[in-house]
């Protein structure tokens, strides 16, 4: 038999789904290549890698603590029910009234100054000096002209 052969049967031969006469062929390839000993060989070892992943090792005390756990949040979930009915109300309410409060104060910060009520606290001639700073500097009306 080619290499290529046996390497397409291989699986099937060390699961022992092959024929007799299948299973006496690639022994006797298997027992005169090299190449394909290694490879069953490698391939055996996976094949029993994978089988003892198939079946974890399971802790004697998982079940246990698996009931314990559930009771306490049977337990626990009545207490949970009584308690956040309040919770449910207020908690949208408050967050409500919040963002009313915060559009509120968004759109009086955005309104314009109403300039009646700033007038009679400065003149326009009280408020010019120190609006037009070139007249107070005499360096800068220097090099401008």
């Amino acid at each position: 038999m080619k290499c290529k052969t046996i390497h397409s049967k291989i699986i099937f031969y060390l699961d022992g789904d092959l024929s007799l006469n299948e299973m006496e062929k690639i022994k006797l390839h298997l027992s005169q290549c090299v190449d394909c000993a290694a490879f069953a060989a490698d391939l055996q070892k996976s094949m029993a890698i994978l089988e003892s992943e198939k079946s974890p090792k399971i802790n004697p005390f998982f079940y246990t603590r698996l009931i314990a756990k559930l009771e306490n949040q049977e337990s626990g979930h009545n207490e949970i029910n009584r308690r956040p009915v309040l919770l449910r109300v207020l908690q949208p309410a408050f967050f409500s009234v919040l963002l009313f409060v915060g559009i509120y104060a968004g759109i009086k910060i955005g309104q314009p100054v109403n300039s009646s009520a700033t007038s009679g606290i400065y003149s326009e001639q009280d408020l010019i000096p120190y609006l037009d700073e070139m007249k107070g500097e005499t360096i800068e009306t220097f090099l401008m002209e």
